[in-house]
């Protein structure tokens, strides 16, 4: 057995090792889930289960290696801050897809290397390709979650306006702000689905005791959309010093509904200046054969003609 042999004997090893060991804590982490859905139903009334968060019964753990292993040094250079917040900009269990990110980039990043030495062999272009393949195995899986990150930042883009006229008509037909929240995150979260589940999840937490202030800044801050911050900053002030909302909310809507509009005019010039170049690179040529066409035929056929004779 050669060199090159024994070095992939050990990457495949190494990947095997890391595999193994997500697993096992995947599959803690999935017998303390487990443990929180009883948990759940024997606190539920008349056979009702009562909406807890796993990470709101931290009573329930009694083994906490996972999540103490993320928080480490090892754990914190493969898994950054930065990956994290992409996680949960895309509304993903946090321990959970934490995990799955770990085994993904462990075994692209020396799953690909090792393919890619069986189909070169030991040459210069060989270790230039495995080089190339684990870079890209390391880094898809975070281009994933920041492709589905971007989606999710759109989509609470899109859902602004509706969530602003809706907390201003449920307000209007006589609810007060609890009550209006309340059913937006209940009865409107298939409507308003990224937006809906950060309201019941600062519901939630405004429930347990926390402030509304505290309940919302991560609502407002993980999307980085300016109008949310504007507006929770808004529901905060009116929580905080009382007084009519109906009427702040709905110039707020009108400010939001202009903005909005300027964006459609900004997006349909930047259109149109797109289009001017496709035309004239694909109907400008045809226009020039059909105008000019006939007028070059006959000048051929004339200076055809004087040779002739």
């Amino acid at each position: 057995m050669n060199t090159l042999q024994l070095s992939i004997l050990a990457l495949l090893l190494l990947a095997l090792a890391l595999a193994t060991v997500a697993g096992l804590l995947l599959h803690r982490h999935a017998q303390r889930n487990a443990a929180t859905q009883v948990i759940q139903r024997a606190l539920g009334e008349n056979g009702t289960p009562v909406h807890v968060l796993p990470d709101e019964l931290a009573f329930v753990r009694d083994n906490e290696r996972a999540s103490h292993w993320l928080e480490s040094r090892v754990g914190r250079l493969l898994v950054a801050d930065e990956d994290r917040k992409l996680i949960q900009q895309c509304g993903l269990p946090s321990v959970r897809t934490q995990l799955g990110l770990l085994i993904s980039r462990a075994v692209l990043a020396l799953g690909l290397p090792v393919l890619i030495h069986l189909a070169w062999g030991h040459t210069a272009n060989g270790l230039l390709w495995s080089a190339a393949g684990f870079a890209l195995g390391f880094m898809a899986p975070k281009w994933w979650l920041r492709h589905r990150a971007s989606r999710q930042c759109e989509r609470v883009g899109h859902e602004l306006p509706l969530f602003v006229d809706m907390v201003g008509l449920l307000q209007s037909v006589g609810l007060s702000l609890d009550q209006s929240l309340k059913v937006i995150a209940n009865d409107f979260q298939h409507v308003m689905p990224v937006i809906g589940a950060e309201v019941a999840r600062a519901n939630r937490q405004y429930s347990q005791g926390r402030t509304r202030e505290h309940a919302y800044q991560r609502m407002a801050s993980l999307h980085g959309n300016q109008h949310l911050m504007d507006f929770v900053t808004l529901i905060n002030q009116v929580d905080k010093h009382g007084g009519a909302v109906q009427e702040p909310i709905r110039q707020f809507s009108e400010r939001l509904r202009v903005h909005r509009k300027a964006g459609m005019k900004a997006l349909i010039g930047k259109i149109t200046v797109k289009m001017t170049v496709v035309m004239v690179t694909t109907l400008l040529p045809a226009l020039m054969i059909v105008t000019a066409g006939p007028g070059f035929l006959a000048i051929i056929r004339s200076v055809g003609s004087m040779t002739a004779r």
